[in-house]
């Protein structure tokens, strides 16, 4: 699949090497030799990975008044000294983005064609999913509990529990296979910001076994599961490739 451009920044982010994640919401990065406190656009854990020492791709708000002048876009499990690194996209919240433009621009021919509409954030029952294509709703994850990937030896790691937060994404699940009573179809998309070759269900749950069944149940349904790869640099966000997951969601697990 040709590797098409979804998103261009109107300034190139900037790179710098990460000194400690602070809180949920913050990390210190070191930028042209100066620590400064970053906006983290997400606040769970990345992966299990310990952020310190390593590279990051920061963007630079706009707003003067911002207490945390730049956002952390992306990390890298290259070396700060390496030219040529490959980057792990974290801002869960701009990837609807990635993925609305991909929509509008239809390059997701091959998953969905022939709508005159997107629609973002759509109440449906009790949830609001991300958009309604057309009459097929779509409910983005961009899963970062687990980076796979494979670690280089210099990557430190840190043990972590199991997940405990899986409500939401229960309520969503239901929700889209609830929607196909009266649309066509309902899409679970499965969004990387990097290269990952098929997704893998890693991270257990304290209810992996209900989770489990609930989305089996709202597979029979008739929802369908399908993956999309971005990739991220300093000039722009591209859309690497896009493939079902239906039929196999479950058995990586």
């Amino acid at each position: 699949m040709e590797n098409k451009m979804v998103l261009k920044y109107d300034m190139p982010l900037i790179e710098g090497i990460i000194e400690k994640r602070k809180s949920q919401f913050t990390i210190d990065v070191i930028v042209d030799n100066e620590l400064v406190r970053c906006h983290c656009p997400t606040t769970g854990r990345i992966g299990n990975i310990d952020l310190s020492g390593i590279p990051c791709l920061l963007s630079k708000s706009n707003d003067p008044k911002r207490k945390t002048p730049y956002t952390v876009e992306a990390v890298s499990l290259d070396l700060g000294k390496s030219k040529e690194k490959s980057w792990i996209g974290i801002n869960q919240n701009a990837a609807n983005r990635y993925v609305e433009n991909a929509l509008v621009n239809g390059l997701f021919s091959d998953m969905i064609s022939g709508y005159d509409s997107v629609l973002r954030e759509q109440v449906l029952g009790v949830s609001k999913l991300d958009f309604l294509v057309g009459h097929t709703y779509i409910e983005v994850k961009t899963p970062l509990l687990s980076i796979q990937l494979p670690y280089p030896e210099h990557i430190k790691t840190k043990k972590v529990g199991k997940f405990k937060s899986t409500e939401r994404f229960i309520k969503h699940i239901n929700e889209l296979a609830g929607s196909i009573v009266n649309n066509q179809r309902a899409i679970l998309l499965i969004c990387f910001i990097y290269d990952n070759p098929g997704f893998k269900v890693e991270v257990r749950s304290t209810n992996s076994d209900f989770v489990k069944s609930e989305v089996q149940k709202c597979i029979s349904k008739g929802i369908e599961i399908w993956q999309v790869n971005f990739s991220i640099s300093t000039d722009g966000v591209r859309l690497l490739n896009y493939f079902s997951i239906t039929h196999n969601f479950m058995e990586r697990d």
